[in-house]
């Protein structure tokens, strides 16, 4: 009897492994023909990036947050901007159509260095470079590693600086062997739509998102399994990364826009920006009264013009 019900047990466990498995491949199946690449593809030493480009003018790179992709910035931005400048947003990589550099957390100095390359590749002169949140740390490492290859800068609500908090459960359990190997893949079946919608609701806080963003941005994009995986390793190493990083900040010297709303709980002002517009010499900081964490949709018009801002400063306007 025991070995029958070990048996029993068994096919349970199985049978629910197969319908897992099956779910979530569906679901990654149908949110990629609901949401499929916008731009075009490039090879950039091997891995295929994805990116839009629009309109005409200087240069003008944005690299978007975490568990994002381009669409952030194809939903209003992109077009706000190609009467003046020529516009590239990239999908980071594991993110969006993006390949995965690295397994085991593609770095900040790694995303810099293939998108910085992307850039060249695609004839880019010297691009002013836009990055939001996660994309912001990304912004910087570009900027100390490859400072040759841009005009300026400009962070939104970046991540920056390093804060003593803990790494949330979920990127705990989502970043470990174990977790990748059974939590992803039951997110990616089974996590309801309403979850999705409550955290788009939450990264917006106290502003709503726009009207039709969530239709728009793809969020089912995000729970495919690899982009989890790829996602949840990126943010489990962001701290040691920026730790090491800050301390290079000192070396930067294009001209620099920094903006961030003072209601931003997921990137405090004080802990980054505030610090961070010091550390840059000749840094401008716009601290957005009432903005929370995603000033280019709820303050866009002072996000445009901290870019041409920036662009004067630079000598491209």
């Amino acid at each position: 009897m025991a070995l029958k019900g070990m048996g029993v047990l068994l096919g349970c466990a199985a049978a629910l492994v197969l319908t897992t498995a099956c779910t979530a491949t569906y679901r990654e199946t149908k949110a990629e023909e609901q949401f499929p690449p916008l731009g075009r593809f490039l090879d950039v030493n091997g891995t295929q990036v994805h990116y839009v480009t629009k309109g005409s003018g200087p240069d003008i790179v944005l690299i978007h947050g975490a568990s994002g992709n381009l669409r952030d910035f194809t939903f209003s931005l992109v077009d706000k901007l190609a009467d003046r400048y020529r516009v590239t947003a990239f999908d980071r990589p594991g993110l969006g159509y993006t390949e995965r550099v690295n397994p085991e957390g593609t770095t900040l100095i790694e995303q810099a260095t293939l998108l910085a390359d992307a850039s060249d590749q695609l004839g880019l002169q010297k691009p002013m470079v836009l990055g939001q949140s996660y994309g912001g740390a990304v912004a910087l490492a570009w900027a100390v590693e490859r400072p040759d290859s841009l005009s300026a800068l400009i962070l939104l609500a970046a991540a920056s600086n390093p804060w003593t908090s803990d790494l949330s459960l979920f990127y705990k359990v989502t970043s470990s062997d174990l977790g990748s190997v059974t939590v992803v893949p039951a997110l990616t079946a089974f996590v309801p739509n309403a979850l999705v919608d409550s955290a788009i609701e939450s990264v917006f806080a106290p502003q709503k998102e726009p009207e039709g963003y969530a239709d728009y941005i793809g969020a089912p994009l995000t729970l495919r399994r690899d982009t989890m995986r790829a996602n949840a390793m990126q943010r489990a190493n962001l701290l040691d990364e920026i730790t090491a990083l800050h301390t290079r900040y000192g070396t930067i010297t294009v001209p620099t826009e920094i903006l961030h709303g003072d209601a931003d709980t997921t990137v405090g002002l004080s802990i980054h920006s505030i610090p961070l517009s010091q550390q840059i010499k000749g840094a401008t900081l716009t601290v957005l009264e009432g903005i929370g964490h995603m000033p280019h949709h709820a303050a866009e018009p002072e996000v445009i013009d901290a870019i041409d801002r920036a662009a004067q400063r630079a000598g491209l306007r």
